[in-house]
């Protein structure tokens, strides 16, 4: 493939892992490389390249006689994603915390009040995203922030077709407890909390 038909599928790839995971597309559902193909006016080869990006993010898989479909929401898989969730994620916030500068803590306390402020599920989600990927940015773990980021991107597909429905505007003591053990520069209490919060996730 030329570098320009690479872009064309990691575009098409970011713009339905988006309605995957905001549920335009619901697990199970199949994934017409034809249609798709059609519809962004490229071949099936730069679809297929495309799928394939989804498939390794957990996202779609191949069916024998059905093609690639939307991954089915399998509790097995939710399960793995809160247990990597908890094993990643306050080791990387162990590191970010001595290493984030005022202009990131402004921004952690920013993104804090947008999570608290909101008032729907989807405003909600984005912005807690936005929390947990701000407060380990410092970590200097590239490779770990890739991985936790494709995590959080497999939460939020989860959240949206299993409990937005449930979702209530809420404040969230535990972002305030990261929060502020991130300002005392105490590492180990933010690790502590992250361990709490992660083990409470739905």
């Amino acid at each position: 493939m030329s570098e320009q038909q690479i872009k064309k599928s990691d575009d098409i790839a970011q713009k339905l892992l988006t309605r995957i995971v905001r549920g335009a597309l619901k697990p199970c559902e199949k994934l017409r490389q034809d249609l798709i193909a059609r519809e962004f006016g490229v071949s099936q080869v730069t679809v297929r390249e495309a799928l394939l990006n989804l498939a390794s993010k957990g996202l779609a898989v191949a069916v024998p006689r059905r093609g690639m479909c939307v991954a089915p929401m399998d509790q097995n898989a939710i399960q793995e994603l809160r247990v990597m969730r908890r094993a990643l994620e306050p080791v990387a916030l162990l590191h970010s915390v001595p290493n984030l500068t005022a202009q990131q803590f402004a921004q952690i306390e920013q993104v804090h009040e947008d999570c608290d402020s909101a008032r729907t599920a989807e405003d909600w989600e984005d912005a807690n995203q936005r929390f947990h990927m701000a407060v380990i940015a410092a970590c200097n773990m590239p490779r770990m922030i890739d991985e936790i980021r494709n995590l959080q991107v497999l939460y939020t597909w989860h959240f949206n077709n299993l409990y937005t429905a449930k979702w209530r505007p809420r404040a969230d003591p535990d972002h305030a407890a990261i929060l502020a053990a991130i300002k005392d520069r105490d590492a180990a209490k933010a690790h502590s909390v992250m361990q709490r919060h992660l083990t409470r996730l739905a």
